[in-house]
């Protein structure tokens, strides 16, 4: 998927949900499409909330919202720090919207069949629903003035496909729209941290980079730092190549270490952890020294970017150990 926001002309849908339109009904979901058939177009549509959690059991509910309420659908990774800047950028633009657009985000990990779908082949991926049908927006986390202009124009689409309801959220105070208690406001990031998001959000990854190194310079043990330095340098890598030409340049010499790191590099920047690990502990033992050093120091990274505390991060650490040892 680009990362460039789509112009009203080439606003298409993308993927076929049929399969998914098809599936019964998941209990956890009847909340988010709760009165919406009864409403008639341009009526407000009563919900508990504007924000959803959608799961592979509830996700049809969120298609038959789609008929009254355009829908946006954020696929994300909770390791991912560009998907939780995006995250901010969606609450806000769609609490702006006071009720036009319904905002559901999906656990890449966790639902598989929603990835397959959406065909998300990078995350943070953010599509739209209209009246049933799917439209692809952008992958990547694109700064908050980008993303407006592109959730107007789903806004457009909407309107020339009849989809003009709005929501109407009846929260008590107090509470968050799913009933949840209210959050405390997050505490500023160090400067450092803060200069990298910064950097980030503009997509001059290199003076991300940059801080980051000077944050672990002055303080080895900033986890956060040394997490987010993996995480940047990975969309650093990735930055301005397309898939087909990364898994064409792997597939076409399996041997090639720097082809293999980029289409392991673009494996986990898609969720596809396992696959990621697996592909380069299969060809370390193939690897000279400095092969192997230079792909021991990738995976490190990448035990950074999923957490060290992971299951999976764990299962590649042993099998690291036991080709190293």
């Amino acid at each position: 998927m680009s990362q460039i926001p789509p112009t009203p002309t080439n606003l298409r849908g993308a993927v076929d949900l049929s399969g998914l339109v098809n599936r019964p009904q998941g209990a956890a979901g009847g909340a988010a499409a709760g009165g919406a058939g009864d409403a008639g177009a341009g009526e407000p549509i009563e919900l508990p909330s504007l924000f959803f959690q959608g799961t592979d059991a509830n996700f049809n509910d969120f298609i038959d919202l789609s008929m009254r309420v355009p829908v946006i659908v954020a696929l994300s990774a909770s390791w991912a720090d560009p998907d939780r800047r995006l995250a901010t950028v969606l609450d806000k633009v769609t609490s702006d919207l006071a009720g036009r657009i319904v905002l559901v985000q999906v656990d890449v990990d966790a639902n598989p069949q929603l990835v397959q779908a959406f065909q998300a082949q990078s995350v943070p991926t953010v599509a739209g629903i209209v009246a049933g049908r799917p439209v692809q927006l952008f992958a990547g986390a694109l700064p908050e003035d980008q993303v407006k202009d592109v959730v107007a124009q789903l806004l457009e689409l909407a309107v020339q496909n009849g989809v003009t309801g709005t929501a109407k959220v009846d929260a008590a105070e107090g509470e968050t729209p799913e009933g949840g208690a209210v959050e405390p406001e997050p505490e500023p990031l160090p400067p450092l941290h803060a200069e990298a998001y910064e950097a980030i959000d503009r997509g001059d990854y290199p003076a991300a980079i940059a801080a980051y190194k000077t944050a672990i310079a002055q303080d080895p043990r900033d986890t956060m730092a040394i997490a987010g330095l993996a995480q940047v340098s990975l969309l650093d890598r990735l930055a301005g190549r397309t898939l087909d030409e990364i898994r064409s340049a792997a597939a076409a010499d399996p041997s090639d270490r720097e082809a293999q790191l980029a289409v392991a590099d673009l494996d986990l920047s898609g969720g596809h952890v396992e696959d990621a690990f697996d592909r380069l502990l299969t060809l370390f033992p193939s690897l000279d020294a400095v092969g192997k050093e230079t792909v021991r120091a990738r995976i490190l990274e990448y035990f950074e970017i999923v957490g060290v505390d992971d299951p999976r991060v764990a299962k590649a650490r042993a099998r690291l150990a036991s080709l190293l040892y």
